[in-house]
């Protein structure tokens, strides 16, 4: 680990918690320099909902880089472009989505920002609601909308124009939080102006697994378009079938004005990202927002196969069937352990919160045993205190079941100390 301590920044943060030095992926697993196999639970953080080095996807992608085609092309014509774009309207919008595509940076906190920005040029205003527990990246614009106080500690400023309204978690469950935005926006003694947008997550990832109700979707698209604001959904890391739907907002029956889009979009892990933008708010400009590496032709490529496979394999229906598993799982297995332990979850992502039984420091020896056993998950939400599992959406149901077990067995080892 030497070169690694004398050359890279103590802004490094995955490799601290996953100390083993890793050379080589299949599907859900990885394999470190040392021999040993680990599980995947983590996917990347979610950019790998088809696993490692898929083998539709590599041979897709083999294929293109053994004609010569070209690599970089800024956001010039393509082929590669030209079959994504009627791949992805053929499968992903379908008849029932009508969305203009804008190919932003490399990264998912590049559209978010390209989404704040074009929504205070439609609306000419400047404020932006975000929610309690929110994350949605690591640029400036990103971070003043996202709810960690820590994360945002270096980026002075950040906080201008955003209000934080609250999400249904916790103590805020016990009130009617779309009646509270409601009354904000209506009181006009509030200190608080209309926004440009309200931007949300249908699953708060990072925020700890916490899955917005149907009712609660709804009701914020109808309160939106009551007074005027885009809603922005974030689908950056459980959109691209992770819940099972390929957007995680379709099971709310409901149609933002704008969707994120970045993660698994391209399949293999490629750096791409995309915003979704309703026809009548493209009003940009040529060129008015633009980035280097925002035509990605390799991302084309995989994300074109990735969608390719979802339609043949029958995914979504696959994750049901994990889905299935895991809640059954985690409620029969893990819960009983005791009634302070929660668990919220919905598709293939699960949340085991301990925040009231032993805490960030128990959750850490969780997944520090987990790793000792050979399954690497990682924590999210509040203080860390939530178990996050995310497994790749093509874990074949024998390994799932092993990673399990393994969570189980660390849990009975952490409590045997």
């Amino acid at each position: 680990m030497n070169i690694f301590e004398k050359c890279e920044s103590n802004v490094r943060s995955y490799c601290r918690n996953f100390p083993d030095i890793f050379h080589r992926a299949k599907g859900s697993m990885i394999y470190s320099d040392s021999g040993k196999e680990y599980i995947d639970f983590f996917a990347g953080a979610g950019a790998l909902n088809y696993g490692h080095n898929h083998d539709y996807i590599k041979q897709k992608v083999m294929s293109y880089l053994d004609a010569d085609g070209i690599a970089h092309a800024l956001d010039m014509y393509t082929s590669a472009k030209e079959k994504f774009l009627a791949k992805f309207d053929e499968v992903a919008l379908s008849s029932t989505l009508d969305y203009r595509i804008q190919f932003c940076g490399p990264t998912g906190t590049n559209a978010v920002e390209a989404a704040l920005k074009l929504a205070r040029k439609v609306k000419q205003r400047a404020g932006i609601f975000s929610f309690m527990g929110a994350y949605h990246g690591m640029t400036l614009g990103s971070l003043a909308i996202s709810g960690n106080i820590g994360i945002r500690a270096g980026a002075i400023g950040t906080s201008s124009n955003v209000t934080f309204m609250p999400y249904p978690y916790g103590f805020m469950e016990t009130f009617d939080t779309i009646e509270y935005i409601e009354t904000v926006l209506n009181d006009v003694n509030s200190g608080i102006e209309k926004p440009a947008a309200i931007i949300f997550e249908t699953v708060q990832a990072e925020g700890g697994v916490v899955v917005a109700p149907i009712d609660w979707m709804l009701r914020l698209r109808k309160l939106c378009d009551e007074h005027d604001i885009l809603l922005i959904c974030d689908d950056i890391q459980v959109g691209c079938g992770r819940i099972g739907s390929f957007f995680s907002f379709e099971r709310a029956d409901i149609v933002p004005d704008m969707v994120v889009l970045s993660k698994s979009i391209s399949g293999y892990g490629f750096p791409m990202s995309l915003l979704l933008i309703k026809p009548e708010l493209d009003i940009w400009e040529p060129g008015e927002h633009n980035g280097t590496f925002r035509g990605n032709q390799l991302a084309f490529i995989g994300a074109t196969a990735a969608l390719e496979y979802r339609e043949s394999s029958n995914l979504e229906q696959d994750v049901k069937t994990k889905e299935l598993f895991l809640k059954n799982f985690l409620s029969q297995e893990i819960a009983p352990i005791s009634e302070k332990i929660a668990i919220r979850g919905i598709g293939m992502i699960w949340g085991i919160d301990v925040k009231n039984f032993g805490g960030n420091t128990f959750a850490r020896s969780i997944t520090s045993r987990c790793f000792e056993l050979g399954l690497i998950v990682e924590l999210a939400g509040r203080n860390d205190t939530v178990i996050k599992i995310l497994p790749p959406l093509v874990i074949d149901m024998s390994t799932l079941q092993r990673g399990c077990s393994i969570i189980k067995a660390a849990f009975h080892d952490s409590l045997a100390v």
